[in-house]
């Protein structure tokens, strides 16, 4: 899935003017899975009886893109009107930009180059410009989310999310009492819970653990200051480090360009079960915490 670097480096790609989406008109809307839009505005459903998707689609078009920005795991585009579209790509979901031309069932880009790699071609949302460009959403298990909210509602639901982990105001004291809110849990667990810090799924947290010497296993109510101090700047360090290499394009995410992210180069122990730490030599160890794979050095996690 997607995490805090995957979409921070996502949006810093797509508000570049050379993308050529922003502040021009929308007119069309193209889809095959209408049920990827999950909830319309209260006050748009009240309009007109029709399906969600159409609904979606007629206050879609024509309108402009006026800037896109991040909170936790999801995009949110600023729309022209009085709506904001908020997008989370789950599991398998990125963003493409390009021209597509539809082949049968599938499109296909107009010029050959990472676009046309096989993890790109699961496009069920197509937003058509008047320059020509398109911004596809690429997602293969079709499990992404797209809503279209007022100010009100987004705000509401953005709300639920717990701090920016690297916006200045995320303090080493801020983080202790946000760890100190739930009291006890697996660390592993708790770094990935999106109400106490927003934007770290499973990668970073194997990374952020590893690089602390922190067992995920490891109950966030046994740990010292020392523990949590190291946590907090393995937290800095690796998001921060993620984004200057544009992510971790080890499994479906990719670049609005269908380029890779390069973090994939540099992971210690995500997905490396079975081979040996690159610190210590031992073998990585994969187990579960909660329905979720947990990767660590036994010897260097403690």
């Amino acid at each position: 899935m997607p995490e805090l670097p995957e979409i921070e480096t996502t949006v810093r790609n797509l508000n570049k003017n050379q993308t050529g989406i922003l502040n021009i008109p929308i007119i069309n809307v193209w889809t095959d899975f209408p049920k990827i839009v999950k909830k319309i505005s209260s006050r748009q459903r009240h309009k007109e009886k029709i399906k969600i998707f159409e609904q979606f689609k007629k206050e879609i078009k024509n309108k402009k893109i006026k800037k896109i920005w991040r909170r936790g795991k999801n995009i949110i585009f600023e729309l022209s009107s009085d709506y904001f579209m908020l997008v989370h790509q789950k599991m398998t979901g990125h963003f493409l930009v390009g021209i597509w031309n539809l082949k049968g069932k599938t499109w296909k880009p107009k010029t050959p180059g990472p676009l046309s790699e096989k993890v790109n071609d699961y496009i069920h949302l197509l937003f058509i410009f008047a320059n020509g460009k398109m911004l596809a959403l690429s997602d293969l298990r079709k499990f992404a989310k797209v809503e279209l909210l007022t100010k009100e509602e987004l705000e509401k639901e953005l709300n639920l999310l717990g701090p920016e982990p690297l916006n200045k105001y995320f303090t080493f004291e801020k983080f202790k009492k946000c760890l100190k809110r739930k009291k006890k849990g697996k660390i592993k667990q708790v770094l990935m819970n999106q109400k106490v810090i927003a934007g770290i799924g499973n990668i970073y947290s194997d990374e952020i653990l590893f690089e602390a010497k922190v067992n995920p296993l490891k109950d966030i109510s046994k740990l010292s200051e020392k523990n949590l101090k190291d946590i907090y700047l393995a937290i800095k360090k690796i998001l921060k480090l993620a984004i200057k290499l544009q992510g971790e394009s080890i499994s479906d995410y990719r670049l609005p360009s269908g380029e890779k992210g390069k973090f994939d180069k540099i992971r210690k122990v995500y997905r490396r079960e079975g081979q040996k730490c690159l610190k210590c030599g031992s073998i990585i160890k994969k187990i579960k915490i909660g329905g979720r794979s947990a990767h660590f050095c036994p010897k260097c996690q403690k």
